[in-house]
């Protein structure tokens, strides 16, 4: 399991094998190498070290659907980090809250 912090440094959660879940349990992606796809298929972002974030030119990629594992237990979430300051092309991956 790896602690995963979005590219404005909000903890979002972890890695578990190629799956991505938020802090408070739920599966929200799964990985393609360094790319989480959603459960729908739809590109969410990348991973660059422990921090994930949307190159906005490939929001329009897909992949098959895929079924979660259900929740698990919530973790006591780590605190947040100091944001990267974003590159041109791309934008911050969204927060846990947002699924």
């Amino acid at each position: 399991m790896t602690w995963l912090w979005t590219w404005g440094g909000t903890c979002f959660g972890y890695r578990d094998n190629d799956d991505l879940w938020t802090y408070d349990g739920k599966c929200i992606g799964r990985f393609n190498d360094t790319e989480v796809f959603g459960t729908d298929g739809k590109y969410l972002g990348e991973l660059r070290s422990n921090r994930l974030i949307t190159r906005i030119s490939s929001k329009a990629r897909r992949i098959g659907a895929f079924a979660t594992k259900g929740r698990r237990g919530a973790y006591v979430r780590y605190v947040n980090y100091v944001g990267n300051v974003m590159y041109a092309g791309y934008e911050d991956f969204p927060g846990p809250d947002s699924f």
